[in-house]
């Protein structure tokens, strides 16, 4: 009886890992907006990535990108960063919303992975004032 569940164990639990693997990428990521840390971020982007960060919009390499999310969090201290939503349903992609309070403005981040070579990447990043 044992045996004849293992293999469903192991098709459930290889079901479950990768969710897991991927929700907490978003969550590192989340945790390094709270800290205000572009260079950890940026270990995750492309080597192009597109970058939205207040209506301006422009393909980046992964060190000018960098750069310009460092200037960001100079301007903009974070406080707090929170998942809010994660999508991934597509074993390619997935997108994670971000709610990232400094200490003037709530921001809503979208930050959009593509596998690349195996591993997610950061292929766009998108930070805009939070409307709610």
């Amino acid at each position: 009886m044992i045996r004849s569940l293992l293999p469903i164990l192991f098709v459930i639990t290889g079901l479950f890992i990768p969710l897991q693997f991927q929700s907490n990428l978003v969550g590192e990521v989340s945790g390094h907006f709270r800290t205000g840390n572009s260079k950890e971020i940026a270990k995750h982007f492309n080597a192009s990535i597109e970058l939205n960060i207040a209506e301006e919009t422009d393909t980046y390499s992964k060190a000018q990108a960098e750069q310009i999310l460092r200037d960001f969090f100079n301007k903009n201290m974070p406080v707090n960063s929170t998942v809010i939503h994660l999508i991934n349903t597509n074993p390619n992609y997935q997108i994670g919303i971000l709610s990232v309070l400094t200490k003037t403005i709530k921001y809503r981040v979208t930050v959009t992975f593509k596998k690349t070579s195996g591993e997610f990447l950061i292929t766009e990043l998108r930070i805009e004032g939070d409307k709610t």
